[in-house]
This record gives C-alpha cells, sequence and structure tokens, in this order.
C-alpha cells in the first residue's frame, strides 16, 4: 500500500466536515486556493490598481456583512463563501441570487458551449465579465463596485478549479465519491479533493506560487479571454480531473474512484498551474479594469 501524504490534522477534520457539506456544486475551492490565487494576483498588479483595490475595500462596511470580512484581496477571495449563510430579515439567504455564478455546468462529453450553462448570465464566466463592466463602469456605485471587486476576486479562482468548469451530470463532481490514497471518509468526493487536498497538496510542493512573475509569464499566461480560460478549464476536466480516475472519462462513473498516490502526484504540477493561471489572470482582469 502506497503511503498518504502526511496532511495537516486541521485539514483532514475539515475536509470531512467539507465533504459533507460539499451536496452541491457550488462547493468552492477552499480558502486556501482562493487566497493563492488573490495573493498571486495582488503581487502582479500595477501600482495604481493596487491603490484603487485598497479605496474600495477600505469600504468594506457598505458590504453589510460584519461577519464577513473584505478588507483584504485575501479576504475578499472567500467573501462570496462566507456569505452564503447570511439571511435577510424575511429568513431567506441574502445572495442566494448568486448560487449559480460560481460554476457552470458544461458537460465534458459534449462539445464545449456556454449558451446553455450560462444562459440569463447565471454562470462564473459571465458573471465574471459583469464583474469587470461594473468596475469600468463611472458611473456605477461604490458599493456596486466593491460588491464586483470581491465577487471578481472569487470567481475567477472558482473558474481555474476544473470541476467548476466541466462536469459530467455529477454536481461537478460532487456525487462522485472518492478516495484520497487511503483517506476515504464516506463522503469525501472528488469535488472535494480537487477543492481541498489536492489544492493544498499543490500550493504546498515547490517553490511559492505568490511572486512576481516575469512580463513574458504573465502574458504568455494570461493571453486570451474568458470564453478561451473557460474552454481550458473545461477541457482540464476532461483530460486530467476525470481521465486521472477513469480509462473513459466519458463511460458511466464508478461507485468509488480512487486517486492513489502516483495519480496525486501527476496532479499536482496541474493543480498548481491552474492556481497561478488564476493569480495571473486575474491581475489582467484588475488592471483592464481598475489601471
Amino acid at each position: 500500500m502506497t503511503r498518504l501524504r502526511r496532511v495537516r490534522p486541521a485539514l483532514i477534520a475539515a475536509a470531512t466536515l467539507f465533504a459533507a457539506a460539499s451536496a452541491t456544486p457550488a462547493a468552492a475551492y477552499w480558502e486556501y486556493g482562493h487566497q493563492t490565487v488573490a495573493r498571486i494576483a495582488e503581487a502582479n498588479i500595477r501600482p495604481k490598481t493596487r491603490a484603487a483595490i485598497h479605496r474600495l475595500l477600505a469600504q468594506q462596511a457598505l458590504l453589510d456583512t460584519p461577519t464577513c470580512k473584505a478588507g483584504t484581496m485575501a479576504d475578499a477571495s472567500v467573501w462570496a463563501d462566507c456569505v452564503k449563510p447570511i439571511k435577510g430579515a424575511d429568513g431567506k439567504p441574502r445572495f442566494g441570487y448568486a448560487y449559480t455564478w460560481h460554476f457552470q455546468d458544461v458537460n465534458i462529453c459534449r462539445p464545449f458551449s456556454l449558451t446553455e450553462a450560462c444562459k440569463d448570465g447565471n454562470c462564473v464566466s459571465a458573471q465574471i465579465t459583469r464583474d469587470v463592466a461594473t468596475l469600468k463602469n463611472r458611473r456605477a456605485s461604490q458599493k456596486d463596485k466593491l460588491e464586483a471587486l470581491v465577487f471578481l476576486i472569487h470567481f475567477v479562482g472558482d473558474l481555474h478549479q476544473p470541476l467548476h468548469a466541466g462536469e459530467k451530470d455529477d454536481k461537478g463532481g460532487n456525487d462522485v465519491k472518492a478516495s484520497y490514497d487511503s483517506y476515504a471518509p464516506p463522503r469525501l468526493n472528488l469535488h472535494s479533493i480537487w477543492d481541498g487536498l489536492l489544492a493544498e497538496r499543490a500550493i504546498t510542493s515547490g517553490p511559492s506560487l505568490v511572486r512576481r512573475y516575469a512580463p513574458a509569464v504573465r502574458a504568455k499566461v494570461a493571453a486570451g479571454d474568458v470564453t478561451d480560460w473557460s474552454r481550458e478549464s473545461w477541457q482540464v476536466a476532461h483530460d486530467v480531473t476525470y481521465a486521472s480516475v477513469m480509462a473513459d472519462p466519458c463511460a458511466p462513473t464508478p461507485d468509488r474512484v480512487t486517486l492513489d498516490e502516483a495519480t496525486i502526484a501527476k496532479l499536482v504540477p496541474v493543480a498548481r498551474l491552474e492556481v497561478e493561471r488564476g493569480g495571473l489572470r486575474l491581475a489582467k482582469l484588475l488592471d483592464a479594469a481598475l489601471g
């Protein structure tokens, strides 16, 4: 039996809780993944952009979410998940309208198309485009700009978790029970592994991803637009995420899939690249909107 790489006890405990809670495709990158994407972006934006972001985040009180902070880019990166349980005076979720904005259900076994997945703009890529437009709009209120900023920082991270961009009628892998080598709590699933355990492994493997990248690297990674990035992430879901646990990604999914240690090691570079892509592309969008 291969030995499971040592995982911090707090992460193991969180993994169990997350797996139990992640019954829907809206479950997003753990804090670590989102915060790393935000920190990469912050290290690579223009000074003018950074100053504009700091001015907006200094007004976090406008969001009226005191239990969910957004004073820094790292805090803002998880705000959109933090506010999900907040209820209004009517007892309903205040931000329930944003539920479908965290993902797009594009089937990996059909030709790529955002038409159905983004009907009425209710998908992650459409909201990224909307948020950038709001930040560019000089007539938008400060509250609208602030909300667009915190959503944008989060959603670019979501788009680069492959199971938020491609799936096979299984709620983005939430319905696929999975084992992370020998770690196999009953409700752990493929989505939560990519959200958490694999993301943590990838981010902590090798040199820090949070650094100033060379201009040529930034230009290469951030080339294209939101549709291009959606297609790329969808392709990763097909070619890597599902293909790593099934010989034929489009065959019926087995009752349980296993990512053994050898498979995990092969996935680490892919997961690292997705985080890097998310950070540098977020920097590009922020510069375009505020720089």
